[in-house]
């Protein structure tokens, strides 16, 4: 029997589910298109069309990799955030939708034709300071990193986005020798995990995401611990930061940034209603302050 895209994509569909992965559905169509060079489009209008036997040979070979808990964006080398696609190494965490809640509070604090300055702290893959930027054209950003190797991608993936006209990057730890009081908008997805937690994590995390970007300390908070002083020394003043955090370290990360001497900071939810941010910006969600 010809295998076809509607076949292998329910095949594949198939193992996954079988194989108790998180999303078969996506995850198989992402597979079956960088296997086959299709579209998603293609799968929809032209079903029938034939794999070739070597499409066949490396779609099971990325659903192998796939059963053995290895994340689709490193098999692929690529994912998408926000509205961005981007590059992805061992060296870089892979960015994930729940990230996504700091552009919640981001946009709408920022008109789209305002003119601002942003730093995006332990950048990583660049993904939050590049998403920011697709979406306001008229601001620039600096992402920091200690990781030459992260920033190396950082940088690439600007380059994709032809936004390196725009984004600058350094090696530094957080915003060490920068300038008092030189950011409209502060960024950072810092690591939060305990250190003693990070073992039971899921295999897609704890094998595949560097250490460096997951381990968070003994509690959680030691990156919180040295971001809060420095956030508020080089942000302006009127300036909004956004940090985000694990689901059950709020009102410590909260606390943290009110002794560094901010006022009106509050937890704000992601889409899936759990804390998730840090800020002194707006909450998307219209909830009272620190829920």
């Amino acid at each position: 029997m010809t295998e076809t895209l509607l076949t292998a994509w329910k095949s594949a569909q198939g193992r996954l589910k079988a194989g108790r992965i998180d999303s078969p559905s996506i995850d198989a169509r992402l597979l079956l298109e960088a296997a086959t060079g299709a579209g998603r489009a293609d799968i929809l209008t032209d079903p029938y069309r034939p794999l070739t036997a070597d499409q066949i040979a490396t779609l099971d070979g990325y659903v192998e990799r796939r059963l053995r808990r290895e994340p689709t964006s490193r098999i692929l080398g690529r994912v998408g955030f926000w509205k961005v696609l981007l590059n992805v190494t061992p060296d870089v965490l892979s960015p994930r939708a729940d990230t996504e809640a700091l552009l919640d509070v981001v946009l709408p604090a920022f008109a789209p034709e305002r003119a601002f300055t942003l730093i995006d702290l332990g950048t990583g893959s660049g993904a939050i300071l590049l998403a920011i930027l697709a979406e306001r054209p008229a601001a620039r950003g600096l992402g920091t990193d200690v990781s030459s190797e992260a920033l190396a991608v950082a940088k690439e993936n600007a380059a994709n986005l032809e936004l390196d006209d725009r984004a600058v990057f350094l090696r530094t730890e957080w915003a060490a020798g920068l300038a008092d009081h030189s950011f409209d908008l502060v960024v950072s997805n810092p690591p939060y995990i305990a250190s003693a937690e990070i073992e039971t994590l899921d295999p897609e995390v704890r094998d595949h995401d560097p250490r460096l970007a997951l381990d968070g300390g003994e509690d959680g908070l030691d990156a919180y611990r040295a971001l809060a002083p420095e956030v508020r020394r080089i942000l302006k003043p009127g300036g909004v930061f956004t940090v985000e955090i694990g689901w059950t370290q709020g009102p410590a990360v909260k606390a943290l940034f009110e002794a560094a001497g901010f006022t009106d900071v509050k937890i704000t939810l992601d889409l899936g209603d759990r804390p998730r941010v840090v800020t002194n910006g707006p909450d998307p969600r219209g909830r009272p302050a620190g829920v």
